[in-house]
Formats: C-alpha cells, structure tokens, sequence
C-alpha cells in the first residue's frame, strides 16, 4: 500500500524584512478643513493626525504593493523567484478580480507563487503575518510575501466629518520565512459581525447600478462605537497575544497598534501597563490611518530612523472593519 507524503514541517519562523511605500503628496489638515467645516487644531485633538500621504492619480493601490514588496526583497536579499506565496490585504482594489496579488506576483517575478486577497481591513496585515507564520511552519512555502495596501483617498467623501478625513495612502510588505530560534508569537484574532455596520461602506454597487444617482460608495464610521471598541475591548486581545507568546508587558520593546487615532493608541498603552521605556508607533501624526498598511509602514518607520532595532520584541495589533481583529508578538527584522 503506498503511503501519503505530506509536507515536511519547519519549526520556527520570523520577519525577515520589511519594505514600505508612502503616498507621495502631502495633505495638511488645513488642505481638507474647509469642506468639513473643521480646522487643524480640532482634527490634531482629535486624531493626533497632522498631515496624511496620499497617491496621485497616476497610482493605484498595486503600484504602491509593487514599490513597498521590491523594497522588502531588496532588503531581504531576495528575488521574486524566491517567493513562494503572496497575501495581500487591501479594501481598495477596484477590481472584483482577479486578485491584486496575482497581477502583483507577476510584476515582481514571483510567478508561479500562491497569491490571494484578503479583506480584513485594518487587521489584514496581521491577518497575513498570522496566515505566513502558519504556511512557512507547516512546510508549504519558504517566503511569504506580506503586504498591507490601501489607496483610501479613491474611497473617501471630502465633506464627510466621520472617517474621510483621518485617511491615507500607502503600502507596506514583509517576507516571513524559516528561522533557527522563534521570531513569530500565536495569532489571536477574530470577528465580530453584529457591530459590522460600525464601519462600512455607504451602499453597495448593486444599488448604484439600480440607482446611479447615489453616486460613487463611500467609507462611514460611527465614531464613538468604534472608539470604544478600539480602546477598551482590543486590550484584552493584546494582553492574550502576549500570554500565548510566553512573554510580559515587561518584556516588550516596541508597540505598533493600528495607526487609527493618536487617543485610542494612549489609551491601549494604558490599559495594557507597557513601561515607559517601551516605543510606541505613531506613524499616524504624518501619515495618517492607512488601514491594512499602516502597521508594516509604522514598524518600518520606526526601524529606518532607529527608534526601533532588529531583535527588539513588537506587540502588533490590527483592528477595524467588521469588525475583526488580530495580534501577535513579534521579533523585528
């Protein structure tokens, strides 16, 4: 009788490198002011954003992938040969498909490599990371390519006072692959669907077929139900990620929440007790909330300008639309 062969297993896995990818123009909080009847001191108070990035229309959100994914393989010392699978989270690939990470595995040379979407919003980065770490230990694939993508501004209303204002362009990337010593924590993560409408799109695009002159869909957030979600019930997740991890808020160097708002990222650091010596991402004051991407863009942030190094131990966490979340402790490249 033959028997089945399954994949080998690789006991560990880590980041190897991230790569990351701005907007490049530069909207002040006196550029979107007017049409929200609004002004720079009320948006830094209440958001902590200053300026955002956002693309040209020259660009789209595979662009800004292809920039942020060849910066990760440079860095890494990789090719696109050498990549085996490819995860890229988005909410504005304005295709139904085929996927953005298909068309991208072929712009980087990554073909044949496994390629897939995934719509998890604001917690699709640590989605992926969670999805690599699982693909590279169970033997199916050596480099997984990571990428948290967005082109927000193609969603946005400019007289809406809910969300269009806090909202960016960006992407960032991060090959997983095998490693000597542990570099990836347990994924905590879930859903809940009953608060699903806390952030969502104004209609769907079977009622604007049936009804064009609702315009082109839009992205609303009830503030106050995603704030408190955001900054009471994503704590605990983050204090479970470290549990399973094996590791304290002690033994954390870096924190990288999900650049949502400046408040809800104090008030995490609160509720979590992280010393004070600990480094907290807060790439949203110039980049603004770029949603998938904004966690592999505040890490390679922090990296690039030495706040941060490689080694340091990095709880992440991802929240958002859905509403879903994700987290994991981390070992920087």
């Amino acid at each position: 009788m033959t028997t089945l062969q399954q994949a080998q297993p690789t006991q560990f896995s880590k980041i190897l490198a991230i790569g990351a990818e701005r907007g490049e123009l530069v909207v002040t909080n006196d550029d979107i002011a007017g049409p929200i009847d609004s002004s720079d001191e009320w948006i830094r108070q209440r958001t902590g954003i200053v300026t955002r990035r956002r693309a040209g229309a020259d660009k789209d959100v595979l662009d800004l992938a292809e920039a942020a994914s060849k910066k990760a393989l440079e860095a890494a010392g990789l090719v696109g040969a050498d990549i085996d699978a490819i995860i890229l989270s988005t909410i504005t690939h304005m295709h139904m498909t085929p996927s953005a990470a298909a068309i991208l595995a072929d712009r980087i040379g990554a073909t044949p490599a496994a390629a897939y979407d995934v719509s998890a919003a604001c917690a699709g980065y640590a989605y992926g990371i969670g999805q690599a770490d699982a693909l590279v230990r169970a033997g199916l694939a050596r480099h997984v390519l990571v990428i948290g993508a967005e082109k927000l501004s193609e969603i946005i209303d400019p007289t809406d006072r809910s969300i269009s204002f806090l909202l960016g362009d960006g992407a960032g990337a991060a090959i997983v692959g095998p490693s000597d010593t542990p570099g990836i924590g347990p994924t905590v993560w879930g859903s809940d669907g009953s608060k699903a409408t806390a952030i969502r799109q104004t209609h769907s695009w079977t009622e604007l077929r049936e009804n064009p002159e609702l315009g082109w869909p839009t992205l609303r957030q009830d503030g106050p139900t995603v704030f408190k979600w955001a900054s009471f019930q994503m704590a605990p997740i983050a204090e479970k990620a470290m549990a399973e991890a094996g590791v304290t808020a002690e033994d954390i160097k870096v924190f990288i929440p999900h650049q949502a708002n400046m408040r809800i990222i104090d008030q995490m650091k609160k509720q979590l007790g992280l010393p004070d010596s600990v480094v907290i991402a807060r790439d949203i004051a110039e980049t603004g909330n770029t949603s998938a991407a904004s966690i592999p863009l505040a890490a390679e942030r922090l990296l690039s300008e030495g706040q941060a190094k490689s080694g340091d131990l990095a709880l992440q966490i991802g929240f958002g639309a859905g509403l879903v979340y994700a987290a994991q402790v981390v070992v920087l490249p």
